[in-house]
C-alpha cells in the first residue's frame, strides 16, 4: 500500500499511528511545521490534550496550513482529541479548534481516564464492528447537515465524516485491528 501520510506530532500519542501506517506499507512522517503538510495524501490528528494541541497548532501556524491543505482535498482523520479539534462546535468550550467537521462534541463524555474502556464499535463504511479503545473520549452529540455519522456505540454517534474529513472518538491504533486505518488510507 503506497502513499505518504503525516501524523501531527506536537503532543499526544502520535507514535502508534505512525507504527500502524507503516505496518500498512504507507510512508508516515511526523508533522511539526506547516511545511511538513506539503505533498501529504492525508494527516492524522491523534489523541492527546486537545486544548494544548489547538494552542500549539495556532502558535506554529499549522492550523492555517491545515485549512489550506484540507481545502485542496487532503484527507484528515482525527481520533479522540483529534475529533474535538476537527469539530465545528464543542459543548461549553471556546478552545481553539479547526472547525472542519459539522458536528457538536462533548469532551470527556465517558468520564475520566480511570473509566477508560474497550468496546466493539459499528463502523458503517467497513460494514463491520471494530474494537475501539475509549480514553476520556468525546461523543458526538449532534451531526450537522454536512456530516455523515459513520460509527456508533450503543446508538451513540462516535464517528462522522464530511468529505475528506473524518473524526472518531476512539483509538483504533491501540488495537491489533488495522481495518479502520486501512479503509482511511485507501480513501
Amino acid at each position: 500500500m503506497a502513499g505518504r501520510f503525516g501524523v501531527l506530532a506536537l503532543q499526544g500519542d502520535f507514535a502508534k499511528h505512525i507504527e500502524t501506517l507503516t505496518s500498512l506499507g504507507a510512508q508516515a512522517i511526523e508533522v511539526r511545521r506547516p511545511s511538513d503538510l506539503d505533498d501529504l495524501e492525508g494527516l492524522i490528528i491523534p489523541g492527546g490534550e486537545s486544548t494544548v494541541m489547538g494552542k500549539l497548532m495556532a502558535r506554529y501556524g499549522i492550523d492555517e496550513a491545515l485549512h489550506r491543505r484540507a481545502e485542496q482535498g487532503m484527507r484528515v482523520l482525527g481520533t479522540c482529541a483529534g475529533l474535538i479539534l476537527l469539530a465545528k462546535r464543542i459543548e461549553e468550550s471556546d478552545q481553539p479548534r479547526l472547525g472542519l467537521l459539522d458536528v457538536t462534541v462533548r469532551r470527556n463524555a465517558y468520564g475520566r481516564q480511570i473509566e477508560s474502556f474497550e468496546a466493539m464499535v459499528d463502523v458503517a463504511p467497513l460494514k463491520a464492528r471494530v474494537k475501539g479503545v475509549f480514553i476520556r473520549a468525546p461523543i458526538i452529540t449532534e451531526a450537522g447537515a454536512e456530516a455523515e455519522p459513520i460509527a456508533t456505540l450503543d446508538g451513540a454517534i462516535v464517528g462522522a465524516r464530511q468529505g475528506a474529513i473524518t473524526g472518531i472518538a476512539f483509538h483504533p491504533e491501540l488495537t491489533d485491528d488495522r481495518r479502520f486505518h486501512k479503509w482511511w488510507v485507501r480513501g
